[in-house]
């Protein structure tokens, strides 16, 4: 196993890392119960994987509890870098249970390591951006977190480059621990992030870690032109997210399969390895929701590609472009001053 460093941190990480989205039963959950993520985890340890990232806002805590007893059951918790996530809306009747504050932050920390049964946070990482809050003020919080020894480094979700960078300044500026890792959506139909954000990932010392490495699916393979989302797909699922299927992914789909089909492997496999493999790409995040997927996900870590490959995928979704929207974000000018 390729293990990588988690950023700047010494941490070694798979280059796979196992997103347990789906473990629960809620609005985005998978229905895998405890049973079925402890069989999940095996097959990931057994492959070498030791990172895995979920979120208290997934199935509202379902995820995180489902992990923290898998995890109880396995017995692995210590060789297991576990990433989790805040800012998501735990509670509809509370305009206070949502967001980067740090009444928030806080809270919601102490909450999930009560469900992951654990006594600390590998990473622990903002799920968005948010504009109308100081960084200064979430910064404060995740810092006397790290200082409390409940979580070891911290991370952002779905930030721009600017407002990363922005961060990494309030963090010098205050004596903070900074950020040591961003997770951008990142796949062959949406390269935006490799305009600025990796540059930037690169010059500071940034692990990345792609979300949606799959387009949601999308780069499965089973996503046919004319055909419209399959019965019990994720878009078939989610029609507000159906904007995503222009008419253009199925030029690279199509251009994608020979690739495939040439080194024995399945769209998502080569897709998984493609991202896995670009430059300063630290590990991809899966979400399987079953174990035939997972299996299938992991026979990426078994494709090799080389400079053809990569110049064939280039010129059919040349860098920093895109043809289906993932790297979306509030990414506007900030609302406060200092």
């Amino acid at each position: 196993m390729d293990y990588r460093l988690l950023g700047r941190t010494g941490v070694k990480v798979s280059p796979l890392c196992l997103g347990v989205m789906l473990f629960g039963h809620g609005r985005l959950g998978g229905g895998i119960d405890v049973d079925g993520a402890a069989r999940m985890l095996q097959v990931a340890f057994d492959a070498g994987i030791n990172f895995i990232d979920t979120a208290n806002v997934y199935s509202r805590g379902q995820s995180e509890e489902i992990l923290g007893e898998a995890l109880k059951r396995t017995g692995q918790r210590s060789r297991v870098v576990v990433a989790t996530k805040v800012h998501g809306t735990m509670a509809d009747d509370d305009p206070n249970m949502g967001g980067t504050s740090r009444r928030h932050v806080i809270e919601q920390c102490h909450a999930s390591l009560k469900r992951l049964q654990t006594d600390y946070i590998d990473l622990y990482q903002l799920h968005r951006p948010r504009t109308d809050i100081p960084i200064d003020e979430t910064l404060r919080a995740l810092d006397d977190l790290v200082r409390d020894g409940k979580v070891r480094y911290i991370g952002t979700s779905t930030y721009a480059a600017w407002q990363f960078v922005e961060a990494l300044w309030v963090s010098k500026e205050y004596g903070l621990n900074r950020f040591v890792t961003e997770q951008p959506p990142y796949n062959i139909l949406d390269r935006r992030i490799e305009r600025e954000l990796l540059p930037m990932a690169q010059t500071y010392g940034v692990g990345i870690l792609p979300w949606s490495p799959l387009a949601g699916g999308l780069l499965t393979g089973k996503y046919k032109r004319g055909e419209g989302a399959p019965e019990g797909s994720r878009y078939a699922a989610r029609p507000d997210r159906s904007r995503r299927m222009t008419e253009g992914i199925y030029d690279v789909i199509e251009g994608l399969q020979p690739l495939a089909d040439g080194k024995g492997c399945t769209v998502a496999q080569f897709a998984l390895a493609w991202a896995m493999n670009q430059p300063n790409i630290t590990s991809p995040i899966i979400g399987p929701r079953t174990l035939e997927q997972l299996e299938d996900n992991l026979g990426a870590l078994q494709v090799s590609l080389d400079d053809s490959d990569r110049e064939v995928v280039d010129a059919l979704m040349p860098p920093g472009t895109h043809v289906s929207l993932f790297y979306e974000a509030n990414f506007g000018t900030s609302e406060y001053r200092w």
